[in-house]
């Protein structure tokens, strides 16, 4: 089934309109959990133009100027205000173009009770602490935030195994420097799938300028980057084989339009959401062992959690057969089970800090709407 040109919101799509169709591969049945996962795939139709400089670029190259000096010259206790304060600027702006979407959005998932304008000043904000968060890394001399890493216990028994390991990240707002930290900082050398865009813009000032800042941060945590071209994924994906096979972990953030394949679940009371498949796709075709991950900021600038689900295992009738894991044939159902265990840790997760998600999923699906759901959505991590 083809569907029809599926054009991204203005903060997930390619500079000057890129171009994709969509087609849906299949609807597979989990049989035990009675639920279905639907595969798409996306290709690419028109590449967008590359601009040199776009008006985000304007607004971001400010605020990293602001937050460095922030960061440089003010005592912690004065940041998260500043921040909060900073995030009411364009309040009217957001309210009116970007506030309806994600409030239906929230009420799809967390039900009709929940405040959803309250919960999007309150994201509003942590996407400047985000953006602070990096400064501070930057240019902060005296700051020591606490980071609690949880499930450590869990990452490590699988790697005894001897089959590597791949952490899947949703993008709350702390997880792209504190989750990658949090690792470091517990002798977790792992590795990051990246798109070669990964940051704040893509247009070439953003590519030259605004975006190694948070690559070379984030470099300091990790073992390496797995970097790749949107274009061509067959590559990197050998050398994710190659670090798996070598015992390493692997880290990958939920970014659904940084490969060809997707998927769509069912998630809270009516709502979807899309995840990426990759993740699934490698878990099931051998012996890899999947973990799902959260991050929270639980007191902003001063404490952080970092949760690893306990691994994620499908039920034993879903299993693949041993021929199927040797020659690496794809298993869509366990596929599928692995994206049903990984949208209920995201719903935990989201039930737990609402307001550090940064990208939601819609009341309809796919087939049904054209908007997608997010503010300041990380491009691949």
């Amino acid at each position: 089934m083809r569907l029809s040109w599926f054009a991204k919101s203005r903060n997930r799509k390619p500079p000057s309109a890129a171009s994709f169709r969509t087609e849906i591969i299949a609807d597979v049945l989990v049989p035990e959990r009675a639920e279905d996962v639907r595969f798409f795939s996306r290709k690419l139709i028109r590449p967008g133009r590359f601009r040199r400089f776009s008006n985000r670029d304007r607004r971001e190259s400010l605020l990293a100027v602001f937050y460095l000096v922030v960061a440089a010259v003010l005592p912690v206790r004065w940041w998260a205000p500043i921040c909060r304060r900073v995030s009411r600027v364009r309040l009217k702006r957001h309210l009116r173009k970007e506030f309806p979407a994600y409030a239906e959005a929230v009420h799809a998932v967390l039900g009709e009770d929940v405040d959803a304008r309250s919960l999007f000043e309150a994201l509003l904000a942590a996407c400047h602490r985000r953006r602070l968060q990096l400064a501070a890394h930057l240019a902060a001399r005296r700051w020591s935030p606490a980071i609690r890493l949880e499930g450590l216990e869990g990452l490590q028994a699988a790697l005894q195994r001897g089959h590597g390991a791949i952490i899947w990240c949703d993008q709350f707002t702390s997880q792209t420097i504190f989750g990658k930290r949090a690792l470091h900082e517990a002798g977790i050398a792992a590795h990051q799938v990246s798109a070669n865009t990964h940051g704040v813009s893509e247009s070439a000032f953003g590519l030259r300028f605004l975006n190694p800042p948070l690559v070379n941060v984030e470099n300091r945590y990790l073992k390496s980057r797995l970097v790749f071209d949107r274009d061509d994924v067959y590559q990197v994906t050998i050398r994710i084989q190659k670090t798996l096979k070598e015992n390493g972990v692997v880290m990958m953030t939920n970014n659904i339009y940084a490969g060809s394949t997707f998927t769509e679940a069912s998630l809270g009371e009516s709502g979807w959401t899309h995840l990426a498949s990759a993740p699934s796709n490698f878990a099931a075709r051998g012996k890899t062992a999947l973990f799902a991950m959260s991050t929270f900021e639980t007191v902003p600038f001063r404490d952080y959690r970092a949760v690893i689900s306990p691994e994620l295992l499908p039920a034993a009738p879903a299993a693949p057969a041993t021929g199927m894991a040797r020659d690496g044939a794809k298993n869509m159902v366990v596929q599928a089970s692995y994206i049903l265990l990984k949208r209920d840790c995201l719903l935990q997760a989201l039930k737990h800090c609402p307001e550090q998600m940064m990208s939601w999923s819609r009341r309809q699906r796919l087939t049904e709407g054209q908007d997608s759901i997010g503010i300041g959505a990380d491009e691949g991590s």
